[in-house]
């Protein structure tokens, strides 16, 4: 059976991850927590509130925007560094790239932190809401009212802007760099295949999704929003485009809040409103119970490299690790 270490933060938990297999959680006041680190070590990563924080892929390190304008790094032994800071204006979305480059959006203007360390500007015509970048190469993608913009940060070409009416609010580049994908206001994503710019149409959904997640062999993207964790398929040329999606973890009387692929095998954690975890494989859709609930929403899940425990967060600050061996 699944055991769990829980932890009491307090405070919104915007982000868990790991980093060198130990977990990390951002919390909304500008704190960010390392409850391993002998008697816990609370890190202060922003004077004011965190607004956005994401796992670095590229540099295997937490990143986080606050009230501040600052953006921070923290590495796996707790060490806090500030990458970039714009006086008084709110960093409001920040994602890792590839040679220690760092973007982030403040209003209408998306900033790229390159490796030398100088900072250039992109500024767009409405709100950046959301940041990517490309896992080949040093591309970013932006997610903006009416669609999301792709760009080079090194060169002062002009940006692609791929159009779908409504507000775009976060924004993902498929694993394999052939599609581009966005979550929106209203209760749907978009997405484009980026070879020629085909729309992806992915609707239905009861409510806003508020969170993602690629499998393992990059054939699925996992995303909250329903009664189940809906995973549309992305193996083909034409992405989900005339295919039913995978619905994992149903169940009738709570919405799915979160979600996070295991790092190498076809299972899926599903954070629910009511604050239980289940793990769901794909194949079969066996599902192992991990957590029984909670006060509030799992706002965050996260897995270790090996896949064997799980971190989560709530809305509440309630979080935890699951080690799902027992």
């Amino acid at each position: 059976m699944p055991s769990i270490a829980p932890y009491d933060l307090g405070e919104f938990v915007e982000r868990a991850v790991f980093l060198d297999d130990a977990p990390l959680f951002a919390l909304a006041d500008g704190t960010v927590h390392m409850p391993l680190s002998g008697a816990g070590s609370v890190l202060t990563a922003h004077d004011g509130g965190l607004l956005t924080a994401s796992l670095d892929r590229f540099a295997n390190r937490l990143l986080t925007g606050g009230e501040d304008g600052k953006v921070m790094a923290i590495d796996g032994q707790g060490r806090v560094t500030e990458i970039a800071s714009i006086g008084r204006k709110w960093v409001s979305t920040v994602a890792g790239g590839p040679n220690d480059v760092v973007g982030f959006g403040s209003g209408r203007t998306a900033y790229t932190r390159m490796t030398d360390g100088t900072v250039r500007e992109e500024v767009f015509s409405r709100t950046v809401e959301g940041i990517a970048f490309a896992p080949k190469g040093l591309r970013a993608a932006v997610a903006r009212y009416d669609g999301a913009s792709l760009y080079f940060p090194a060169t002062d070409a002009e940006p692609i802007f791929m159009e779908w009416k409504g507000a775009h609010i976060g924004v993902t580049f498929s694993p394999d760099g052939r599609f581009l994908v966005t979550t929106m206001q209203e209760n749907a994503l978009h997405g484009w295949r980026l070879s020629d710019g085909k729309h992806m149409r992915m609707t239905g959904y009861p409510a806003k999704v508020k969170d993602w997640s690629w499998s393992a062999k990059n054939r699925f993207l996992a995303t909250s929003g329903a009664p189940a964790a809906i995973l549309w398929p992305f193996s083909g040329k034409d992405g989900p485009m005339g295919k039913a999606p995978l619905e994992l973890g149903t169940r009738g009387d709570t919405m799915v809040t979160s979600v996070a692929c295991h790092p190498a095998e076809d299972m899926l954690a599903i954070g629910y409103q009511d604050g239980m975890i289940l793990a769901v494989r794909f194949q079969d859709s066996k599902e192992a119970l991990l957590r029984r609930g909670g006060t509030a929403p799992v706002r965050t899940l996260a897995w270790d490299k090996a896949g064997r425990r799980l971190a989560f967060g709530s809305e509440a600050g309630e979080a935890g690790l699951v080690d799902i061996a027992g």
